[in-house]
């Protein structure tokens, strides 16, 4: 991938989102519920710094779960047979993305508090 074109480089990247979207329940789901959020948020008529803060925690949860997967693809690949320290680095990766995700509930929550 190094020193090739932008465009190809941007391909590779269209190329993960489209396996992301094929393999990952968990990134369907995800990109549905920000799909329900910023529609509520168009709906509601929210602010653009309010809108810039839900998009970007909206990219941070999709783009944690893409990192997880990942991980959890090429570890499977390189160790497919059941080992504890295996079994750790995969819940590590589990537990960012709930993390995220729980920010990203934290602007939601801050967003509605901030709004009633």
């Amino acid at each position: 991938m190094k020193n090739k074109a932008f465009l190809h480089r941007f391909g590779f990247a269209i190329q993960g989102l489209q396996d992301g979207w094929r393999r990952e329940r968990s990134f369907r789901t995800q990109a549905l519920i920000g799909l329900i959020v910023v529609l509520g948020a168009a709906l509601l008529g929210i602010s653009g710094i309010w809108l810039a803060v839900i998009g970007l925690a909206i990219a941070v949860v999709l783009a944690a779960e893409l990192f997880n997967s990942a991980l959890e693809a090429l570890v499977d690949h390189l160790h497919p047979e059941v080992h504890p320290e295996i079994r750790v680095v995969k819940d590590m990766a589990a537990a960012g993305v709930l993390l995220v995700c729980l920010g990203a509930l934290t602007v939601g929550l801050l967003f509605l508090a901030a709004h009633s």
